[in-house]
């Protein structure tokens, strides 16, 4: 008899850019020419001199466990770099290195989150947030936006959502944002800060595309606004997306000293340290940034600026204009509801697309939002043109 598997575990789904970067592999692999604008990572190399760093760090044997927090070295040019970069003001022991920004998440909210306790979150919002309040063993609630608001959440609408949810502990706001693009300013923050103070709410501040930012717009943490709001924020970022080091994978987390120290507790007991070598590569990334990291930030605004263009060419296609991160995601909706083929979703859409015209997309059901796709522009300008040139022709098809 199989062994039962937990409830909890039974609402967790695999993660769709994961499931479709997989798929898209195995075609390429068969000789299959496929677009893949699902994933989520830059197609840059990671810079030299992190690299060189990353190669000091093993010839000077620096290849064992390191402390669970991390290094005080690498903690420290994480202070100075929020410090620097954001005005926000943090000792080492407010920081928590992780593997990866997806584990400084769910290493806070297992740490503040009991039963029956809440996690708003804004949609659309990034496919693992649910799912990372469901094993902290929250409920996650669901913040619908509109295209009009350029999908951000408003003050009236967080108020609304504090209203119908009582347990309501924890607000994960995620500027720039994955999937939109969408930047809030700093009156907006402010306006949400409001409320969260008022209300006691935890604001986990995911700010890993902050580096990846357009049209002369700023990205403002919303922990800097007040001192009282510094005490409420845990701030959320890495490497991964400005420095190209997805697969180096480190994040942190930096906060209050308590949940720091709790969140922790739990890292202790899961994953325990990030690599050593990552470590030290990661001081020299924040400590001796070269030319190469804005270089790729004016790339992307260049591809970003190339596929809006297109898109808001193609009939009965409404598209909101990022202002950061690397995706951009056009509402198909007058597609789903205008077609012969039985597609009456965005999955059964992208699922086609790849099908026959080998463009992989991620569908908006995914980040809660039915009636849009994702693509992401962190591709080459090649591979821009002929995938959305294959998307047009998709869509042509649809309305013969």
């Amino acid at each position: 008899m199989a062994v039962k598997l937990s409830n909890r575990i039974k609402l967790v789904k695999p993660s769709p850019t994961l499931t479709l970067s997989a798929k898209a592999k195995e075609m390429k692999a068969a000789g299959i020419d496929v677009v893949n604008f699902g994933v989520g990572e830059p197609d840059f190399n990671t810079p030299e001199y992190i690299k060189k760093a990353a190669h000091a760090a093993i010839d000077a044997n620096f290849t064992r466990y390191t402390a669970n927090s991390g290094i005080i070295e690498l903690r420290q040019a994480i202070c100075d770099k929020l410090q620097r970069a954001n005005g926000l003001s943090y000792e080492p022991k407010q920081i928590l290195v992780s593997p990866g920004a997806k584990a400084s998440i769910l290493n806070i909210l297992i740490a503040v989150c009991d039963s029956q306790d809440q996690v708003l979150m804004p949609a659309p919002y990034w496919v693992s947030y649910p799912y990372q309040a469901m094993l902290a063993n929250a409920e996650p609630v669901i913040i619908p936006t509109l295209e009009e608001d350029d999908y951000k959440i408003t003050a009236n609408s967080l108020k609304t959502a504090l209203a119908v949810n009582p347990c309501a502990k924890v607000l994960l706001l995620n500027s720039p944002n994955n999937p939109t693009g969408a930047v809030y300013s700093k009156a907006e923050l402010e306006s949400l800060a409001e409320i969260c103070l008022q209300n006691n709410i935890l604001v986990i501040s995911d700010e890993i595309y902050e580096r990846l930012v357009y049209d002369g717009v700023k990205h403002v943490s919303i922990a800097s606004l007040s001192k009282e709001m510094l005490e409420q924020t845990v701030v959320i970022n890495g490497v991964s997306k400005a420095y190209a080091m997805t697969g180096w994978r480190l994040g942190y987390a930096a906060g209050p000293a308590h949940i720091i120290a709790a969140a922790g507790r739990v890292q202790e007991h899961a994953t325990s340290c990030v690599n050593s070598i990552t470590q030290k590569a990661c001081v020299t990334a924040l400590n001796e940034e070269d030319e190469s990291i804005e270089r790729m930030r004016v790339e992307f605004e260049s591809r970003r600026n190339f596929l809006y263009d297109e898109l808001c060419k193609l009939p009965h296609i409404s598209c909101f204009k990022p202002q950061g991160a690397f995706y951009i995601m056009p509402n198909i909706g007058w597609y789903l509801q205008n077609n012969t083929k039985g597609i009456d979703n965005a999955d059964k859409f992208c699922n086609l697309l790849l099908e026959k015209h080998h463009v992989a997309l991620v569908a908006g059901d995914s980040f809660g939002i039915g009636t849009n796709v994702r693509f992401s522009y962190a591709n080459s300008m090649e591979n821009l043109q002929k995938g959305v040139s294959r998307f047009a022709e998709f869509l042509a098809e649809l309305r013969s």
